[in-house]
């Protein structure tokens, strides 16, 4: 029989013959070398029955077609193992459950005290000197630090946020370290474009005004080695984030601030752009 009544009796469409050709598990009788066309055989839609079932049963082509020439027994013991993997599955999915609600709340936990800490080290830090800011532009940054906080708490899908929580002294000075080698690795990296650097000022109000315009879309790194007073108070990445943030404010952009103590006890920027 054509392809056409093959199909039919199956009750499938001749793609999925053709496609079982392809794949080698379910080959015509005879292929007419003049027309191409495919002749199977009525005995053939068991084998047409025993690959459906096997793929239902979750089985891929390749371990179809390892099946396909074994007897019913082996095909069976075929199917008890792919129960048992299924049941493994199902215990991991509900284990995993089981646990989705008490990690989305110790992230929502996690969001809550670094709000808490930042929103303290923000409000002891007084950024005129510094950055140049008043007093009034300095609260705003705070607040819109605060909406984008509870935004993220007010999410019904915690699991896109990734937050680390502020670590201790022992977990602060491992970060350094690593900081450290992730700070000359940015500066070395043929993939970064250094396109503004200033060294040993005093304020950075001395030169942010000679930072380029950043462009839309773009990937910017703000390296900033400094001397140990400015390090003291941790409001120094976000101030100059928030700065950055309100001066580029209708641009998308990804922006990321580093912060590390100099060797040399001078201050140092570097402004690279991911090429």
């Amino acid at each position: 029989m054509t392809i056409k009544d093959f199909s039919e009796l199956c009750g499938c469409n001749p793609q999925t013959i053709r496609y079982y050709d392809r794949e080698n598990l379910l080959k015509p009788v005879k292929v007419d070398e003049w027309s191409g066309y495919r002749f199977y055989e009525e005995k053939q839609a068991l084998v047409f029955v025993k690959i459906k079932n096997l793929q239902k049963a979750g089985f891929s082509i390749e371990e179809i077609r390892t099946l396909l020439d074994k007897e019913d027994a082996e095909i069976y013991r075929a199917f008890e193992r792919k129960i048992a993997e299924t049941e493994k599955h199902l215990q991991e999915i509900r284990s995993i459950q089981k646990t989705y609600q008490t990690e989305m709340t110790n992230m929502r936990n996690v969001i809550e005290n670094l709000q808490k800490k930042i929103k303290a080290s923000m409000e002891t830090y007084s950024p005129a000197e510094e950055f140049g800011i008043s007093e009034e532009e300095y609260r705003e940054m705070m607040e819109e630090v605060e909406r984008m906080f509870e935004s993220a708490l007010a999410s019904e899908d915690l699991s896109k946020y990734s937050i680390k929580d502020y670590p201790d002294e022992h977990q602060k000075k491992q970060a350094q370290r690593k900081q450290e080698l992730e700070f000359g690795e940015y500066l070395k990296n043929p993939m970064m474009e250094r396109i503004y650097e200033k060294h040993e000022w005093k304020r950075v109000k001395d030169f942010l005004g000679e930072i380029p315009e950043l462009e839309n879309g773009g990937a910017y790194f703000f390296l900033f080695g400094l001397e140990p007073e400015k390090l003291k108070n941790e409001a120094f990445a976000n101030t100059m984030l928030g700065i950055l943030c309100k001066m580029n404010h209708d641009k998308q952009m990804s922006l990321k601030c580093s912060v590390i103590r100099s060797e040399d006890e001078e201050n140092h920027f570097w402004l690279l752009k991911s090429k």
